[in-house]
């Protein structure tokens, strides 16, 4: 089992940046993948960005060039460093890691909204 706790989310002006980060514990030795999905009212969650042990990534197109998703393995924890935020990000953020052998965690989901 893996347990995963995020960092409290926020309100931030358009334009503004917010710096999410996930803790996990527990059976961290088999997590490989560990990213970021949002889902906002009335919409599916889907993907923000995500990054392998490796250091691949891969971003969301609505995200790219604004948002960056660095992982210290040796904490265990991935951020999301988000930049030039828009009103379109507000939604509620969870963190997701995979391990090795396919299973999936999930944060407990933070609230991010981007409002002047």
């Amino acid at each position: 089992q893996v347990q995963l706790v995020e960092s409290a989310g926020g309100t931030v002006q358009p334009g503004g940046s917010l710096r999410l980060s996930c803790a996990a514990s527990g059976s961290t030795f088999s997590i490989n993948a560990m990213g970021w999905y949002r889902q906002a009212p009335g919409k599916e969650r889907e993907l923000v960005a995500v990054i392998t042990s490796g250091g691949s990534t891969n971003y969301a197109d609505s995200v790219k060039g604004r948002f960056i998703i660095p992982r210290d393995n040796a904490k265990n924890t991935v951020y999301l460093q988000m930049n030039s935020l828009e009103p379109e990000d507000t939604s509620v953020y969870y963190c997701n890691t995979e391990s090795v052998y396919g299973s999936s965690w999930w944060g407990q989901g933070t609230q991010v909204t981007v409002s002047s």
